[in-house]
């Protein structure tokens, strides 16, 4: 088993012991599709779920009131990635962290350690030998992502 951490318990939903989760994946729906998740590597079985605006509101086995939700809040959640399988160009970042960024000329531009989420499209940051650098996920900048090589291709212009 190998979990992925896919959001955070951020409080507590009605009197019958539901969690709200801020999902760290593109759609909140996504943690719809589990019947078990975990918090803390403990199993615990999903009995009804929803999403509720941006949030997943979930109702899990054994929690019963409101005092045993709270007692998770600021828990983060994960999901176990066997068999989960995702589109065509989407990735898990957790994938993606320490890849090799490579500049079009061959010139290694350093490695990934952050994905920031934006409102336009996400950025890595990239920490080379020269410093720092923001590159938009857009396909003008990353021209490939090779998983299995270790390496993210991309094409930067100057300032970049």
């Amino acid at each position: 088993m190998q979990l992925i951490e896919a959001g955070k318990i951020v409080g507590t939903h009605g009197v019958h012991g539901e969690v709200k989760i801020e999902p760290w994946c593109d759609e909140p729906d996504f943690l719809l599709r589990f019947s078990d998740v975990y918090i803390n590597k403990k199993p615990y079985k999903v009995t009804n779920s929803r999403v509720h605006k941006t949030l997943v509101i979930l109702k899990l086995d054994n929690i019963e009131t409101p005092q045993d939700a709270q007692a998770l809040r600021g828990m983060e959640l994960s999901i176990d990635r066997e068999g989960i399988s995702l589109p065509e160009g989407r990735y898990f970042v957790q994938d993606l962290i320490g890849l090799s960024v490579i500049n079009h000329d061959g010139a290694r531009v350093g490695v990934l350690y952050e994905v920031m989420t934006m409102s336009a499209h996400d950025v890595y940051r990239v920490q080379g030998d020269d410093g720092e650098h923001y590159i938009p996920v857009v396909p003008e900048f990353v021209k490939e992502i090779d998983i299995d090589s270790g390496i993210i291709h991309v094409k930067l212009i100057e300032g970049m």
